[in-house]
């Protein structure tokens, strides 16, 4: 397996059951993707993709918006080393025009300073499966308008090369946390062929078990890409 994508949920619902706020359940989250990144150092998973925030989220109370903001500046201060240590090269997708001008510094900062490693950790942010596939679709009819690009030679590679991360492989496992059966507009393009695997495990108690699981599951799935064998 080369990548691994994950919908991170169950975080509010962590907190709520032990009659915490919601913002306690991202704090516990976080500590999640730590232990998932070094999962997938010693399975040689090379692409970790992670759903942390989507376009839809900004529609939640806007305190915890700003407190999630605030997890992820904190999560870039705490976590960079980290990022060196293990040589994993962070990259975010997404709408970055949504997130403010302080931390898309910071994020480009961390992005700059591990751009050299070839391991990726790709967080979503402001991610949406839909408004990632309309944008491409804008700027293909954009090129074809400019005459840069024929619209007769528009196909599924073409369309595939202007999406957030083009150089970025299909996911091969795609991993949901929490018991819900859908994929919330993620990754929609390149989940096609994508296997998918779920846990009620929630987000805050992802660990080693829970990920050996789904790779354990993963590795029983015939993957025929839509071919008859």
């Amino acid at each position: 397996m080369r990548h691994l994508a994950i919908i991170m949920d169950g975080n509010g619902r962590w907190a709520e059951a032990r009659g915490l706020p919601r913002t306690e359940g991202h704090r516990e989250g976080a500590k999640s993707v730590r232990r998932v990144l070094e999962c997938c150092q010693r399975a040689d998973i090379d692409y970790l993709t992670l759903y942390a925030f989507s376009v839809e989220n900004w529609k939640r109370p806007k305190a915890e918006v700003d407190a999630l903001m605030g997890l992820l500046a904190l999560y870039l201060n705490e976590e960079e080393k980290n990022l060196h240590e293990q040589r994993v090269r962070l990259r975010v997708m997404g709408r970055r025009t949504d997130l403010s001008p302080v931390l898309l510094d910071r994020i480009e900062a961390v992005e700059k300073a591990t751009a050299g490693y070839a391991r990726q950790l790709i967080l979503c942010l402001s991610y949406g499966g839909r408004t990632e596939i309309a944008a491409a679709a804008k700027a293909i009819a954009a090129a074809a308008k400019a005459g840069t690009l024929d619209p007769e030679t528009i196909d599924e590679r073409v369309l595939a090369d202007y999406l957030y991360l083009p150089d970025v492989p299909d996911p091969d496992l795609i991993i949901r946390t929490s018991g819900e059966l859908r994929l919330s507009n993620f990754l929609l393009w390149q989940a096609a062929y994508s296997e998918l695997y779920v846990t009620d495990t929630l987000w805050p108690d992802f660990g080693q078990a829970d990920f050996d699981a789904a790779l354990a599951s993963y590795a029983k799935r015939d993957r025929r890409f839509g071919t008859h064998r």
